[in-house]
């Protein structure tokens, strides 16, 4: 397995990354996550892979991180979730609020990311729930608790993107302004306090 690769970035788009490795071009599915953490086309940098072997090819995943790249690998051992869907849900939301809600089991979240459906979110949650539990992989955001209202946390979520904040921007602001008794009313002042409003 080529677990990662260290060149230079000759194309980068949304989902595709092109990396010179000593004159040799590589094309690795990348998520938005890893997409918005590469440096400028012409920079040289090391990049985690996966390689998937199938009948008709071969695919090459890059990622920016160990852990997402861990994430990934635990993700394609669910059934129904190929390379492909683990990098639409990797491009879902930030590493440590995927993580966040598997453990939570927040299957409305979930389900919300493109291309993962109800049954494929449950699947996710019951079989990662206790492999990610102990990883650490919400160390960039260490200031936010697992214990808080999770309806009340998703109520406040909605109103904020009603009033134009990014969805997982307002997910992520919910959570961090949320505490174990929180009403959707008190962490919607208190993201607006934030927000400056």
């Amino acid at each position: 397995m080529i677990s990662f690769l260290v060149g230079i970035i000759e194309e980068k788009s949304e989902n595709i990354l092109q990396l010179n490795v000593q004159g040799v071009g590589f094309e690795l599915n990348i998520s938005s996550n890893t997409f918005s953490a590469l440096p400028q086309v012409g920079e040289t940098i090391k990049i985690w892979s996966y390689l998937q072997v199938k009948e008709d090819g071969m695919a090459l995943f890059g990622f920016s991180s160990k852990e997402e790249r861990d994430l990934f690998l635990k993700l394609i051992t669910i059934s129904g979730v190929g390379p492909k869907i683990a990098i639409g849900i990797l491009s879902g939301m930030k590493i440590s609020e995927l993580v966040t809600a598997i453990i939570r089991q927040d299957i409305a979240l979930l389900s919300k990311i493109k291309g993962l459906g109800k049954k494929s979110a449950e699947r996710i949650c019951l079989e990662l729930k206790d492999k990610i539990g102990s990883d650490n992989l919400l160390l960039d955001e260490p200031n936010i608790s697992i214990e808080y209202n999770e309806n009340a946390v998703n109520d406040a979520t909605e109103t904020l993107i009603s009033l134009g904040v990014n969805r997982n921007e307002s997910y992520k602001l919910a959570r961090r302004c949320a505490s174990e008794d929180s009403t959707a009313e008190e962490i919607i002042m208190k993201a607006l306090r934030e927000l400056g409003h």
